[in-house]
C-alpha cells in the first residue's frame, strides 16, 4: 500500500494517525466475509427520511424527497 501526501506538510504524528485511520478500515474490510453486503451508510438509508414523515407541499418540498442512491 502506497500513500502519497498531495498537498501540504503534515508531521509525522499526523501521517501516523492518517495511517492508522487507512490500516484499521482495510483490516476491517478484509476481516469481512466476501459475501456478506456492504453496511449501509446512515445518511442514505431511505428510513431516515421515511422517518421524518411526509413532507408538506411547498417551494422547497422538492429538497425534502431527495434520496440519496
Amino acid at each position: 500500500m502506497t500513500i502519497k501526501v498531495v498537498r501540504g506538510n503534515p508531521t509525522p504524528e499526523e501521517l501516523a494517525a492518517a495511517l492508522a485511520v487507512v490500516r484499521a478500515r482495510a483490516a476491517a474490510a478484509a476481516a469481512q466475509p466476501s459475501g456478506a453486503p456492504e453496511p449501509q451508510d446512515s445518511w442514505a438509508d431511505p428510513s431516515r427520511i421515511a422517518a421524518q414523515g411526509v413532507p408538506r407541499p411547498g417551494p422547497a418540498a422538492w429538497a425534502r424527497t431527495y434520496w440519496p442512491a
